[in-house]
């Protein structure tokens, strides 16, 4: 094992963040774990000083529920300016956030909001290394609540390469342990094994699940993004981690059959 650091988690009671501090704690570092629930807000910067006193390294797992662009982006790049703020006065070594694989040309929704946020997190005085990962497993569920109406759940047109949030925080801890040169790798990505689609991924938890909703792809012209979600753009590039597990072992491993 490494050098043992003390490592806070921004958003840690989140679908990621609670991840990355349980792999935290499993390595042996000490953990400042922090999030509104605690009274850490870093939208607005409340609470910030305080919990980054000590701290070597910051991991920003942290998101916003909101899929609307300007709320977003309000939230991503207002964390942004005040994590840089706060890790200077503490003198932290560096952040670490996660990101979203092929966003480069993103227009709309919350794809924009993380490109802004990666262009906010890049002008800033701390060092950053951004960690750009597939759609989340758990990401399934949320597009399926989402798309319904009636029996059928309706979900966008997305090739993607899922990958279980337990997988990007295991990452987002070994880059924060061991960066990667940016001039090696600008930004590391982590992905699952195999690309998936948005529909498929969901008739295979609907299934698995006893669920007698239909998932039905559709696309959405109206959607500035969707070629980029058709065309493979958010595959991960050659560059990438690939790691398990797939969707339909995750699926059988976490979601109990017959709900």
């Amino acid at each position: 094992m490494g050098e043992q650091k003390k490592i806070a988690v921004a958003g840690a009671t989140g679908r990621l963040g609670k991840h990355v501090v349980d792999v935290l704690t499993e390595r042996g570092h000490e953990v400042v774990a922090f999030s509104r629930a605690n009274g850490v807000d870093i939208e607005t910067g409340a609470g910030l000083d305080e919990a980054l006193t000590g701290v070597d390294i910051v991991i920003d797992a942290s998101s916003t529920p909101s899929a609307d662009q300007q709320v977003a982006t309000e939230f991503f790049t207002a964390s942004a300016r005040n994590l840089h703020a706060a890790g200077e006065r503490a003198g932290v070594e560096r952040l670490v956030v996660v990101s979203i694989i092929g966003i480069d040309g993103s227009l709309a929704g919350y794809n924009a909001a993380k490109l802004a946020h990666e262009q906010e997190l890049l002008k800033g005085s701390v060092p950053v290394q951004i960690l750009r990962a597939a759609q989340f497993h758990e990401l399934v569920e949320v597009m399926v609540q989402w798309g319904t109406q009636g029996e059928v759940a309706y979900l966008p047109g997305m090739r993607t390469q899922l990958v279980a949030a337990r997988t990007v925080a295991e990452a987002l801890v070994d880059l924060a342990t061991n960066p990667i040169p940016a001039e090696d790798v600008p930004f590391p990505e982590i992905a699952g094994p195999q690309p998936e689609t948005m529909a498929a991924a969901a008739t295979t938890l609907l299934a698995a699940r006893g669920d007698t909703l239909r998932a039905i792809e559709v696309s959405d012209n109206a959607n500035p993004d969707r070629e980029q979600f058709e065309n493979g753009t958010l595959l991960p590039s050659a560059h990438a981690t690939l790691a398990g597990p797939t969707f339909a072992e995750w699926v059988a491993a976490t979601v109990p059959s017959g709900r």
